[in-house]
């Protein structure tokens, strides 16, 4: 009995562990981000990448633990431990309504036969040191970043599978971001939105039917902060390299009488940027209140901020990277700088010159997001969705311009005297106020083997685009509250989409999704260059998806899917379009397929993708007539290529994920439009060279991608980041001469978590950016012409920063 009793004794005083993974009891697939605690204790750890948790110094007998995934029932699991001890936890999905449901319409599942990508908060969490989202997404497959200001704080960009942000279909909560003019996503009008961000889903090629513009590259579908039961507060700083620094706070009531959850967010972030004069002063909040019922489901959001950025758009001209004074002088002279400009450029350090000077040089721009989303179950294989939104942009960049003719703004000469003042220096600001706002909606039915949504979006943009001179060397004869410019912009988007899926069988499901999509567009007025200009136009897409999935295992699947989307012409398309030369709409036929494993301890995607377009809009060198850049129609052009990502644990310290895209981006036949403006420039002539597959701009063959984590303990570990672009030519004619260079950056990633007693969560964490120091640039520009038999040309880069770093602190109640 004594040896009996001795070893129930030290039994009980022994540490094991407890270890497994979590899945969805239905589907099986693995959960990521669920919590499984030891009740009534602090102790929780959460299921990685791969739905794994481990959980250390146990101590031996029976225990319980609970698990818990919103949009999941919680279980209890009474676990008898007396060794190191694994287990297969599957949870039942909840009757009561969640935020997911918010999401639904415009997200996947592993059965879908699209090709996505899913971060969730704990991963966002750990990259999130206060940059722009891009520089968070960096690591995911296909996916290539760049930052004006070098240092990824301010103005952001992404591509994927080459594709730019206006070809990119980004949406918050369903609703969508892009401007509905320009399609682009400016990422630095919502900054710190990371850190109100619960999860990312990234589709690329054309993906399921969303709201906004047709995806024609990917899709990016954020879903902001989802109910948190406890009351909690954050409180983040991070400090780094060029005077970075961001703080936030962050608040949540926790569940109040089991209905309603109230939380906010403010951020402060500001950088001077690794470019000269590059600061950025960014200010954001984000508020939400919820009430959660059985059967019904009502959520505000109120989100936005205001940005100040001095201007680093121009980049850096090659002559200047290149130290040649030579060519930074036939720079200057091609610019037209005069002698302070020539000036700075001689003088500046090579990789971070700006040629911007003036002390009020900046873009200040603000944006506000309201958002009310309702949701209601009528039964259990019946809800619907209905969302309201409304968002306010307001602002301004401001620019000194050197000697400018008073006739480009429409003013008379200046009289002083007997002089007559034909030009001035002067100061001018560029506005842009706009309002957009709709709704959205969604009915979905779940029954045995049918899933089926319903669903689409009635918005519309308004937006007036006007200029002022604010100031000018020399006295103008203008009105009061003149504006030089002034034109409005109206745009109304209606789609309405249907999806259904259906398990044929136990192995074979099969998709279709059907959208109509209708778009009027009506802009008129005075442009900048003082160019009058009137686009009235009407569109009708109808876009269909196909696709099956074939279950080979509760573990894999392979997949195949055809679509079909169609895109309407941008905003400068238009404008700078002139009179009888209206550009088309843009048709992409997109084929993927693939297969996805996901197992304990691995998980390994390949998806090989053939996007087809037609009419694709790109540049071409041709100009209006009034100067300015215009995109024309290429009759056809492709990416293929094929894309593999995945992740693995080597042992209970070691893990690693990875992703690999090789590609071929073309266009069939391209004309590129030079102009020659003779000996002595005073001649107009056009030239046009004609290439036969030609590379498209910006779009390398190979992007690679890594991410290694070595954890000695639960809360600390160490990760190796590591980043490979291919070259990226600067325009669509394949000259070497013209191009970005290949890059291979590592980053070092260093976290430390502890959970004492008295808090949720106490961490720092480091980020060591471009450890080996690499001079590379990763986004840039170029134009060219001729003078007589002399060819002209200039390209401009935009480099990134070297060795940097960002130290972030974070104490959680």
């Amino acid at each position: 009995m004594a040896a009996i009793g001795c070893s129930l004794s030290l039994n009980a005083l022994a540490q094991f562990t407890i270890g497994g993974t979590v899945r969805d009891a239905k589907t099986k697939e693995l959960l990521t981000g669920a919590t499984v605690q030891l009740e009534n204790q602090k102790r929780y750890a959460v299921t990685d990448e791969q739905g794994l948790f481990e959980l250390n110094g146990i101590p031996g007998g029976q225990q319980d633990v609970l698990i818990k995934f919103l949009g999941y029932q919680d279980l209890h699991q009474l676990i008898n431990v007396n060794g190191n001890t694994q287990i297969e936890i599957k949870l039942e999905e909840s009757a009561q309504l969640t935020d997911e449901v918010v999401v639904s319409a415009t997200r996947v599942s592993e059965k879908s036969p699209t090709t996505f990508s899913t971060l969730n908060r704990m991963v966002i969490q750990k990259q999130n040191f206060g940059q722009d989202l891009p520089f968070i997404l960096n690591w995911s497959p296909s996916v290539v970043t760049t930052s004006d200001a070098g240092a990824g704080v301010g103005y952001t960009g992404m591509r994927i599978r080459g594709s730019d942000a206006t070809r990119i279909n980004v949406t918050i909560n369903g609703i969508p971001l892009n401007d509905s003019e320009s399609q682009g996503v400016y990422w630095v009008d919502v900054p710190d939105i990371a850190t109100s961000t619960q999860s990312v889903q990234i589709q690329r090629g054309v993906g399921t039917s969303t709201n906004g513009a047709g995806a024609f590259g990917a899709s990016i579908n954020l879903q902001t902060n989802t109910r948190n039961d406890k009351p909690y507060g954050d409180v983040i700083n991070s400090y780094g390299s060029f005077n970075t620094h961001r703080h936030t706070v962050g608040i949540g009531t926790g569940l109040i009488n089991d209905k309603f959850v109230f939380d906010g967010r403010m951020s402060l972030i500001n950088s001077n940027g690794f470019i000269d004069r590059a600061a950025s002063d960014l200010k954001s909040f984000y508020l939400s209140g919820g009430y959660y019922g059985k059967k019904t489901m009502i959520k505000a959001i109120v989100f936005g901020g205001r940005e100040v950025t001095y201007q680093s758009w121009y980049g850096v001209p090659q002559s200047r990277l290149n130290n040649d004074t030579n060519a930074m002088l036939e720079t200057a002279a091609v610019e037209g700088w005069n002698t302070n400009q020539t000036n700075n450029l001689l003088n500046s350090n090579s990789r971070t010159f700006n040629i911007y000077d003036y002390k009020n040089q900046v873009d200040n721009y603000g944006q506000n997001h309201f958002q009310l989303h309702t949701s209601h179950r009528f039964t259990d294989f019946l809800s619907a969705n209905a969302s309201f939104h409304y968002t306010h942009g307001n602002g301004c960049y401001e620019e000194f311009r050197y000697d400018d003719t008073f006739s480009n703004y429409g003013l008379p000469d200046a009289i002083i005297g007997n002089d007559t003042i034909k030009s001035s220096d002067l100061v001018r600001k560029r506005w842009l106020d706009n309002r957009f706002y709709g709704i959205t909606y969604s009915a979905n039915y779940e029954k045995d083997k049918l899933t089926s949504v319903i669903g689409g979006a009635l918005n519309r943009y308004d937006g007036d685009h006007y200029g002022e001179v604010t100031w000018a060397k020399v006295a103008v004869n203008a009105p009061k509250d003149y504006r030089y410019y002034f034109n409005n912009g109206d745009k109304r988007d209606f789609n309405i989409f249907w999806k259904n899926s259906y398990q044929f069988t136990d192995n074979v499901t099969g998709f279709v999704d059907l959208q109509y999509r209708m778009i009027s567009y009506r802009a008129s007025g005075k442009e900048n260059k003082q160019n009058d200009f009137s686009v009235d136009v009407m569109y009708n897409f109808f876009n269909p998806k196909f696709g099956l999935t074939y279950t080979l295992s509760p573990e894999q699947n392979v997949y195949a899917s055809y679509s079909i989307a169609n895109r309407e012409p941008m905003r400068d398309d238009y404008v700078d379009a002139g009179s009888g030369s209206a550009p088309k709409s843009e048709i992409l036929r997109d084929f993927e397929s693939g297969w996805r494993v996901r197992k304990n301890r691995f998980t390994f995607n390949a998806n090989y993708y053939l996007m087809s377009y037609k009419n694709q809009l790109v540049l071409t060198g041709k100009l209006s007539d009034t100067g300015a850049s215009i995109r024309t129609n290429v009759d056809n052009s492709y990416r293929t290529g094929i894309e593999l990502d995945g992740s693995v644990r080597i042992g209970s310290k070691f893990f690693w994920n990875a992703n690999l895209t090789l590609s071929q981006n073309k266009i069939q036949n391209f004309k590129e439009v030079l102009y020659n403006y003779g000996t002595n420039f005073d001649e107009y002539n056009e030239i046009q060279k004609s290439y036969k597959k030609s590379d498209i701009s910006f779009s390398p063959n190979i992007i690679a991608g890594s991410g290694f984590t070595y954890r000695p303990v639960q809360s600390f570990d160490v990760t190796l980041l590591t980043k490979y672009v291919g070259q990226q030519f600067l325009d669509n004619t394949s000259n070497e001469n013209r191009k970005i260079e290949a890059y291979f950056i590592n980053d070092v990633r260093v976290t430390y978590a502890w959970k004492p007693s008295f808090l949720r969560e106490l961490s720092l964490s480091l980020l060591l950016n471009n450890i080996l120091d690499v001079k590379y640039a990763s986004n840039g520009y170029t134009y060219g012409y001729f003078g007589g038999s002399t060819e002209y040309r200039q390209n401009y880069y935009y480099p990134q920063a070297g060795r940097n770093f960002l130290l972030m602190a974070a104490i959680r109640f």
